[in-house]
Order: C-alpha cells, then structure tokens, then sequence
C-alpha cells in the first residue's frame, strides 16, 4: 500500500475532508513519477499537461466522460484554488482534487 502521509496536510489544506484510501490510491498510481520532483508537481501555466491530466487521468484512471471543457474548467477551478502554492501544485494533492470535485473519491478508495 503506498503511503500517502507526506500529502496529507497539503489534500487536508484544499479538500472537504480526507479519504485515505483514496489518496494511496493516487500515490500508488503515480508511482516513481513521485520521486522527480518536476513529475511530482502540476503546471497549471502548461496548456499541454493539463492536457494529459485530463486524458491520462481523468479519462483513463477516473473513467470520466464528461465533455473536455467541463473537466477543463474543473482543472480551473483547482488551479486557482490551489494558487497559494505559487507556480507548481502537488501532483497528489491536484489529482485528489479533480477526483473528489467528480465524485469519484469511494470509487477510487474501493
């Protein structure tokens, strides 16, 4: 199980509440990607990852179907939520955010 302690406060800081399954879940799924600290962080200013975040992860992890610019605008949303934390957000964190803004939180803890 992938230990997602290190990103607690920082989802805590940011989401309703805290679904720890959810959130080893996420860690598990990025993987080494984690352990590069330019992998380990979100872009907001970068049309083109935004771009993947939404077909690798919103489509292909969470199974999303909503049309592109709801996801998109949604990826706004915790872009400007998570402004504070200057130019690059917690990969961890920003996933947990579009997961628990989509509903898909206990799914993704299940």
């Amino acid at each position: 199980m992938a230990d997602a302690s290190a990103y607690a406060d920082n989802i805590k800081k940011y989401a309703k509440g805290y679904n720890q399954k959810a959130a080893e879940k996420i860690v598990g799924h990025l993987g080494i990607a984690l352990r590069n600290r330019d992998s380990s962080l979100v872009s907001c200013s970068d049309p083109g990852e935004l771009q993947r975040v939404r077909e690798k992860f919103c489509r292909g992890k969470l199974g999303l179907a909503q049309k592109n610019d709801e996801i998109d605008a949604a990826m706004g949303k915790i872009c400007e939520k998570m402004k504070p934390e200057g130019g690059n957000k917690s990969r961890v964190t920003f996933y947990y955010l579009l997961a628990e803004h989509f509903g898909k939180l206990d799914e993704l803890a299940g």
